[in-house]
């Protein structure tokens, strides 16, 4: 393993709940070896990066209830095809080589459970992008 592979590996924060089965598909192993503690590892990032989009987007997100903000994050990355590919360059940018080689062999369904994860762990953080907080 070469030394980027070992430094991005050493990064990564273990997820307890994230848990490996030997009956589990390919892929949901992937969504818990790899996805999940890389999104947990790029939170502040993926906030931030949405942050920029309300910005971009005239702070419509701000005027909006509890369910519609929900709604507008899942919209925005399943919607926004230049947001949801920012998304998942934070993300595979993280990847090590031999994971990277994983994700080309399935990667539209691995994009799902990425934007899956990554929608999850922005409308989990709402709280954190109230305009008094964000700014």
């Amino acid at each position: 393993m070469n030394p980027r592979d070992i430094n991005l590996l050493d990064l990564r924060p273990e997820i307890p709940s994230a848990r490996i089965t030997e009956n589990m598909s390919p892929d949901e192993r992937f969504q818990n070896e790899t996805l999940r503690p890389i999104a947990k590892l790029q939170d502040s990032l993926l906030l931030a990066a949405f942050r920029n989009y309300i910005t971009k987007h005239k702070n419509k997100f701000y005027e909006l209830k509890l369910e519609k903000r929900l709604e507008y994050i899942e919209n925005a990355i399943q919607r926004d095809i230049k947001f949801r590919n920012s998304l998942k360059g934070m993300i595979i940018g993280q990847f090590t080589l031999d994971e990277y080689d994983k994700y080309i062999q399935n990667s539209s369904s691995l994009n799902k459970r990425m934007m899956n994860i990554v929608k999850e762990r922005i409308q989990s953080n709402i709280q954190l992008l109230e305009y008094d907080i964000a700014y």
